[in-house]
């Protein structure tokens, strides 16, 4: 692939982002065969996580731009670096325009308030878990991300949105966000503009891996093309193999409900 002719050649127009009403923006002139959207970029509060308080916890920066690199943006911080974190999971992405569900599904709740609520890297309107596959290549700012996996989603989101459920209801909705993986290092600022410039598993979105994982559990045919599928994450690709071995499907109770084994 050659990323600067294809990275003119994606070039879209995007409206401007205001930091006054972070999720209520909407993009203009997006196209179905690939999205540049204006969104928002921040980090974590690089604290450990205790009860009643999450590491996912962001923080806009008071700085023009972070630097994106293969371990995630510089200054970005988990407090468990056991299962959150690493090369597959540098960004974490999260749709805004999922928002207003949430608010309908438990109500209104400060952390919904703004961006950020469910520890994503990077926000935008207009690009949904059915529109973005793995393999696909983004180019923001002056880096280039590709996108790694789904999220699986663990039980501190339970613990930051004061819901016991959280987890089981971010993994059950298909709401989960995705993430990225670095393949060319820069700079991202809050204002910076997201274009896709390659497909490679366009078949492959999101929503599909979703159902795979979490509605048609032990469907082997599928299992097998996931299990084979080189853009999807090692770790996911690892657990399609032992379903095919072992013909059941893993316990996700203790991800969910109290060990953040997996994200």
């Amino acid at each position: 692939m050659e990323r600067s002719s294809t990275r003119r050649s994606a070039s879209r127009r995007i409206s401007s982002w205001a930091p006054g009403s972070p999720w209520h923006w909407r993009a203009q002139g997006l196209h179905h065969d690939g999205h540049s959207i204006a969104g928002s970029a921040r980090r974590r509060c690089p604290s450990p996580w205790t009860a009643g308080h999450s590491e996912r916890d962001r923080q806009v920066a008071n700085r023009p731009a972070f630097d994106a690199r293969p371990a995630g943006l510089a200054g970005d911080a988990q407090g468990d670096t056991r299962h959150h974190g690493g090369a597959e999971k540098a960004l974490h992405h999260y749709a805004l325009d999922h928002y207003p569900a949430w608010v309908a599904d438990i109500g209104q709740r400060d952390v919904l308030g703004a961006a950020g609520a469910f520890g994503e890297n990077l926000a935008t309107a207009g690009l949904l878990e059915d529109d973005v596959a793995v393999g696909d290549v983004f180019a923001i700012g002056s880096a280039v991300i590709e996108v790694s996996q789904g999220r699986q989603p663990c039980w501190k989101l339970n613990e930051r949105f004061a819901q016991p459920d959280m987890a089981r209801r971010v993994q059950a909705s298909g709401r989960t966000g995705w993430y990225y993986r670095v393949l060319e290092p820069g700079q991202i600022a809050p204002d910076s503009r997201l274009e896709r410039i390659h497909r490679s598993a366009p078949a492959w979105t999101i929503s599909r891996i979703w159902r795979v994982f979490y509605v048609d559990t032990l469907n082997r045919s599928e299992l097998v093309a996931l299990a084979e599928l080189p853009q999807l994450a090692e770790g996911w690709r690892r657990h399609a193999r032992r379903r095919l071995e072992t013909g059941r499907v893993e316990d996700w109770t203790p991800r969910l409900a109290g060990d953040a084994r997996a994200d």
